[in-house]
């Protein structure tokens, strides 16, 4: 007879599952790491609400260089 909170599979002692909590996988993780790689790679992060920067205007004064 198995043990409390255990059972028989296979003439080996395997925990019971707990109820209600269920666990992330390696695989699950691995897959959302990679959905939020790749939606970085097509539609980029933020490129579209930055500041853009501002580049400096020569004065019309300044001497050419020769």
């Amino acid at each position: 007879m198995a043990p409390q909170g255990y059972h028989v599979v296979r003439s080996h002692y395997r925990r019971n599952p707990r109820p209600g909590s269920k666990k992330m996988s390696g695989w699950t993780i691995a897959a959302l790491v990679a959905g939020v790689w790749l939606w970085g790679q097509v539609f980029g992060f933020s490129d579209t609400s930055g500041e853009q920067p501002v580049r400096p205007q020569p004065s019309v004064s300044a001497p050419a260089a020769p």
